[in-house]
């Protein structure tokens, strides 16, 4: 099948899977993506499974997502004090908004080990999962997670992930949205030193980066990686105030129609602009710092 027919990538491919916004308060970030016309799943809390068999121990984060047909959003908030929930909010401190872009291969344990070889600090390899309600009941989403420590990616929380539970996850009731969205295309990043960080995120993502008006381009097998000078990023999406760099700073958004997206933003006084065959909306305050770039599906 291609791409375009499935979820979850094969073999080798990578796939933009998510990107996550880090948040004080869960009901308010679910409002604020309901005032935008997507429709967020009910909150969940995240839990690592005891390999012996005991009780589930807290990571420390919860979400709420708003499901694509290709992807999706995700905002995270401390649910527990642990080390990954303070992690979470130190980054709120440097700023609300996204700190995390997360890539989809079929085998996280192989990205693990290459990583580890490409010269990274690794966490351990570790399974997470979250309660998840469906039209049969109470299920288990699964996932496992092949991540970095602290620092190695000073651009915010990267790392890749292997879905192991696709159906629970994607649930059909959760992926029609009233602004049409289709699936997350692009995580846009302003950075320093372009160059600086588009070799770091070659030897992560293992793929090529090619150069842009605006700074470096990385292609995945679905989704890319746009690494931005920050002079450009303020010229494009001039009203964010960029705060310390670096900063995920925009994500571009597939949807049905740039018109209906634009009539219920402004129904929800909500600012939109047109920038060429896109519309741009800096993110509702609840979500943090950044702009969602919407595309019309061709």
């Amino acid at each position: 099948m291609s791409q375009a027919g499935r979820q979850l990538p094969i073999a080798d491919e990578i796939f933009l899977d998510h990107v996550g916004h880090f948040v004080r308060d869960s009901e308010a970030a679910s409002h604020a993506l309901a005032r935008a016309g997507f429709a967020p799943t009910p909150k969940s809390i995240q839990v690592n499974p005891d390999p012996a068999g005991g009780e589930a121990l807290p990571t420390g984060t919860g979400n709420v997502t708003a499901m694509l047909a290709r992807g999706y959003i995700e905002v995270l908030f401390m649910a527990a004090d642990t080390a990954l929930g303070r992690e979470l909010n130190d980054s709120i401190e440097r700023y609300p908004g996204i700190h995390l872009a997360a890539f989809a291969v079929a085998d996280a344990a192989k990205a693990h080990r290459r990583l580890a070889g490409s010269g990274f600090r690794m966490r351990a390899l570790i399974d997470m999962a979250r309660s998840v309600d469906t039209v049969a009941g109470p299920g288990t989403a699964a996932f496992t997670l092949a991540r970095l420590s602290p620092g190695e990616m000073p651009e915010g929380r990267i790392q890749f992930l292997t879905h192991r539970t696709e159906a629970l996850v994607w649930q059909p009731r959760w992926l029609s949205h009233p602004n049409g969205a289709l699936g997350l295309a692009s995580v846009m990043i302003a950075v320093a030193d372009v160059d600086e960080a588009a070799q770091r995120f070659v030897r992560f993502i293992g793929r090529s980066a090619r150069p842009s008006a605006l700074g470096q381009i990385i292609e995945l097998d679905r989704g890319r990686i746009d690494l931005v000078r920050a002079d450009a990023f303020a010229q494009l999406l001039p009203e964010l105030a960029t705060p310390l760099l670096p900063f995920i700073g925009a994500c571009t958004i597939i949807v049905r129609s740039l018109d209906i997206v634009e009539s219920i933003f402004a129904k929800a006084d909500l600012r939109t602009r047109r920038m060429g065959h896109t519309l741009v909306a800096a993110f509702p305050d609840a979500l943090g710092r950044g702009a969602w770039i919407f595309a019309q599906a061709a």
